[in-house]
């Protein structure tokens, strides 16, 4: 991995503090620890952010979903390990479980969490790191870890790993291992594995008489096959209903072209050292015009804005979503719908994942003994508390837990859990997370007719040149 300046490392940082954040994004559940109240310096040593003796005064400012914008304001119990948590909604929930599960057998130091709002977290976790006073513990997505190794935000654990008598290849699949490995150091705990896949609406289906197969699943081998469902999906929906439950724009067809990409045998975005971009042009655009063609074919209702609520209030005969949607569609009263893996519409089964890993930001006032317990809470959360972060829908990255008969147990989770087998992970670059967000502009201008295909890859790839540093 390419090694960034300390000089530029700096820059980046101090822009960050300058700059700030006030965007609000995803919904992100709070912890049961959060409370209005006012910080207190002597109890947020390595977890507070950007506490000092101006800001020992600011109220925690929480919003009505209870994620907090002023995490360094939060008042932390003495003695407990500050976990900052970008997860949203149900995903939580789970995860306030865990963390309960964990601090009621006694640990020598509990986990507090502190949910942050997702739009901001990457840049408040960055900029508390930058003052050296990250939290305890956080997460990333594979996706945003290379950049956050790179900028040294995160420290390895293989020191700790080794103390507590944790070995990673009892634990996790080469590629969980080598997506947290750089330069030979381990960086993190894989959690999940989340990838995109299809649920179905039964009652649909039955009416428009589309058959199950003997294991209970659309039977879909070509895009010609899904096609012919959508088809038959639509003869039977009234209006302001959707054959297909998908956004206009943004991460959500990205992600279906990005598994379209790969089907068709698109070669790599970027090559294996992250130096130059690879990206095959013409299955790029082949890709985006089958995206394009659901819309146009009338597939796909216009302006759904939240596709997983769409087709939780049965009004879409299939979802293309992620897999954290299964445990809110199974508290869904009457929702009748079934989950399996992104179906295979071209020559290679792929799709789209991405995956969460638990880190050890960089703190420098946190003690040896404190990062020690940090890293005993992440491995305990993604194997002790496996099963139950499952039952978020997530794909648990411990093959452990994969293999129980607790996890075998959970309704829908086996039906896609070989997601794991088809997903394409995004490459190891630093430089990738600012490359989603231009792919993910150009083909908007696609999507919404600003651009012909041609011009949307052309850019699309200049984006993506233009982030390689």
């Amino acid at each position: 991995m390419k090694k960034i300046t300390s000089i530029l490392l700096v820059a980046v940082m101090v822009t960050l503090m300058v700059v700030g954040c006030g965007t609000q994004g995803e919904d992100v559940a709070t912890g049961d620890s959060v409370e209005n109240t006012t910080a207190d310096n002597g109890t947020t040593d390595a977890g507070s952010a950007d506490a000092s003796d101006e800001t020992s005064e600011v109220q925690a400012d929480i919003n009505e979903d209870g994620t907090v914008n002023n995490p360094e304001s939060v008042e932390v119990k003495e003695g407990s390990l500050v976990f900052w948590s970008l997860f949203s909604g149900g995903d939580g929930g789970f995860m306030d479980e865990m963390i309960d599960a964990y601090n009621s057998e006694g640990p020598d130091m509990e986990a507090q969490p502190i949910m942050l709002v997702w739009a901001d977290y990457y840049t408040k976790l960055q900029t508390a790191v930058a003052a050296g006073k990250g939290p305890d513990i956080g997460v990333s997505h594979v996706s945003k870890l290379p950049e956050l190794v790179e900028q040294g935000a995160v420290v390895p654990i293989d020191s700790y790993l080794e103390d507590i008598g944790v070995s990673m290849s009892d634990l996790y699949t080469d590629g969980s291992i080598d997506s947290v490995t750089f330069s030979g150091d381990t960086y993190g705990i894989p959690l999940d594995t989340h990838a995109e896949i299809m649920y179905y609406n039964r009652d649909i289906l039955d009416e428009a008489g589309v058959e199950l197969n003997s294991e209970g699943k659309l039977e879909i081998n070509s895009a010609d096959d899904f096609i012919s469902i959508l088809d038959k999906i639509k003869l039977v929906i009234p209006d302001g209903s959707s054959a297909l439950a998908l956004t206009n724009s943004g991460d959500d067809p990205y992600r279906v072209w990005w598994a379209t990409y790969f089907q068709m045998n698109g070669t790599a975005i970027l090559s294996e050292d992250g130096t130059e971009v690879t990206l095959d042009k013409e299955v790029a655009m082949e890709a985006a015009k089958f995206v394009k063609s659901l819309y146009e074919e009338g597939y796909i209702l216009e302006g759904i804005d939240d596709h997983q609520a769409f087709f939780q209030s049965g009004k879409a005969g299939i979802l293309f979503g992620g897999t954290w949607a299964t445990g809110a569609f199974e508290k869904t009263e009457g929702l009748n719908f079934g989950a399996q893996n992104f179906p295979k519409l071209f020559e290679t089964d792929a799709c789209w994942a991405d995956a969460h890993i638990m880190i050890i930001p960089f703190a420098k006032d946190r003690t040896e003994q404190e990062t020690l317990e940090s890293v005993k809470f992440i491995v305990s959360a993604a194997s002790d508390g496996g099963v139950t972060w499952a039952k978020s829908g997530q794909i648990p990255s411990n093959v452990q837990v994969v293999n129980s008969d607790e996890y075998a147990a959970l309704d829908y989770r086996s039906d896609y859990k070989n997601a794991l087998n088809t997903a394409v992970l995004p490459p190891q670059s630093s430089s990738f997370y600012a490359m989603k967000a231009g792919m993910i502009d150009t083909l908007n201008a696609y999507w919404t007719g600003q651009n012909d295909v041609e011009t949307a890859i052309n850019n699309l790839y200049s984006e993506l040149e233009s982030n390689i540093f």
